[in-house]
């Protein structure tokens, strides 16, 4: 009598075991599903979208927006809508495919881009850069860099040309080229988190109240 019951006992655990399995497979499972296919979260590294996005700002980004893609191979299986000028996308660098920069979109497939004394041209017309900022006085021809005067070019078909919105203090498209649209991420939806860790004087200071739950446009 004993041994069956320490057998049943025995099965009991086993049937606990296999159930508490179960369910932490399943939920890395669902995790995984989420991040590849509906929302991932990002810091913000540098200052290159200041004042948007912050150093040490922790984002949520939509990747659905854009199309559900392959894993691995990147290709879109079900199109949803193309990044728009103006989005603030997450993509891989494609100077470096083991990171992701994050910019905001400039100009579109077939949008002609120039840059004269840093203002920024889209065919033709002056763009409203309602989001760019300029921290340095200092204007450099393009035979010295790309930075303040550059194009015009034309964006190819199934890119976007990104800039930062800290124009002076930002590698972009300017100084490496355009993004493939199979290599974008998604796009910034919301900062759900954001410290600043130069904040050495207060503790509670470090945390930007402010910043939490801010929607990114």
């Amino acid at each position: 009598m004993s041994k069956t019951n320490d057998k049943t006992k025995e099965e009991k655990t086993k049937s606990k075991a296999q159930e508490y399995i179960e369910a932490i497979i399943i939920a890395i499972l669902i995790a995984l599903f989420i991040r590849t296919f509906i929302v991932a979260a990002y810091k913000i590294p540098s200052r290159s979208m200041v004042p948007t996005l912050l150093v040490g700002d922790h984002l949520l980004v939509n990747k659905f927006i854009y199309g559900i893609k392959i894993p691995v191979l990147r290709k879109i299986i079900i199109p949803i809508t193309d990044p728009k000028r103006g989005d603030i996308i997450v993509f891989i660098y494609p100077k470096d495919r083991s990171k992701d920069f994050i910019k905001r979109v400039i100009g579109v497939g077939g949008d002609t881009i120039e840059i004269k004394n840093k203002k920024i041209y889209i065919n033709k017309k002056e763009y409203n850069d309602n989001y760019g900022i300029y921290t340095d006085d200092m204007t450099y021809p393009a035979s010295m860099q790309p930075r303040d005067n550059f194009g015009p070019i034309v964006v190819p078909p199934d890119s976007v040309f990104v800039m930062g919105d800290n124009r002076d203090e930002s590698a972009d498209s300017r100084f490496w080229g355009f993004v493939d649209l199979k290599d974008v991420e998604g796009k910034a939806l919301v900062i759900y988190w954001s410290w600043n860790s130069e904040e050495k004087d207060d503790i509670l200071w470090k945390l930007r109240w402010n910043r939490l739950g801010k929607l990114l446009h």
